[in-house]
């Protein structure tokens, strides 16, 4: 895979990748890994010029709203958490996509603290905690999440964490949006096989590289 096509599917990977490498060699355990990507997010979203860029975002409104709004298809029931929530951008564009009622997770709590600022109508519902072992106060009918907010080697407890903790009963656990080749379907396959059934998908073509779709898939909770 060329740079540039890599830089399309994830624009921050030169910087994640030496994180990743030394976790997987030892240097880092897991706070280690979570304070060296702390370091590389939290002033980039901090000083973002737009409110897509404090959200993880590189491009415009309008590329937000095509990408993100994928994230829509999945969304069920009347409450939402985004896990990884940081400005609480997904948050409000998910509530004015879907009616759903939305909440927000950041490990950052200067992360969570902007969200706040933005929305302080939903303050009391901007916590500030690390999905991996987060307890929350209330289940939600769907809450979506990244597998890359923890290690490599975490990403299977974070979906078992997050379907037994914090998803209600018939709720249902999103991933994505994320990028990925179109002719395969890694991450799908990467997560069946850790024993979790995928219930459904959506996707749509890359706005600027043909070669890769955004996605998102979802695993359903059943009603015990």
């Amino acid at each position: 895979m060329n740079d540039a096509w890599k830089d399309a599917k994830e624009r921050a990977w030169q910087a994640v990748e030496p994180v990743d490498e030394a976790y997987a060699g030892g240097e880092l355990d897991d706070d280690g890994w979570h304070a060296a990507m702390a370091a590389i997010v939290v002033p980039a979203y901090l000083s973002a010029a737009t409110d897509e860029g404090a959200s993880g975002h590189s491009g415009t409104p309008e590329d937000w709203e095509y990408s993100r709004g994928i994230v829509a298809e999945a969304v069920r029931g009347e409450r939402f958490l985004d896990v990884g929530c940081a400005n609480g951008l997904l948050m409000e564009s998910v509530h004015r996509w879907t009616g759903s009622e939305p909440y927000g997770l950041d490990i950052s709590p200067e992360l969570a603290k902007l969200a706040r600022r933005r929305y302080p109508h939903w303050a009391k519902r901007i916590f500030v905690g690390n999905g991996l072992g987060w307890e929350p106060p209330r289940r939600f009918d769907t809450v979506r999440t990244g597998l890359e907010y923890v290690p490599v080697p975490r990403r299977r407890a974070l979906v078992a964490h997050l379907l037994d903790r914090a998803v209600a009963p018939g709720g249902r656990l999103v991933i994505g949006k994320f990028n990925e080749e179109a002719e395969r379907r890694s991450l799908e396959e990467e997560v069946g096989g850790w024993g979790f059934r995928v219930a459904g998908r959506a996707e749509r073509p890359h706005r600027a590289e043909p070669r890769l779709a955004y996605r998102v898939f979802w695993i359903d909770r059943g009603p015990g």
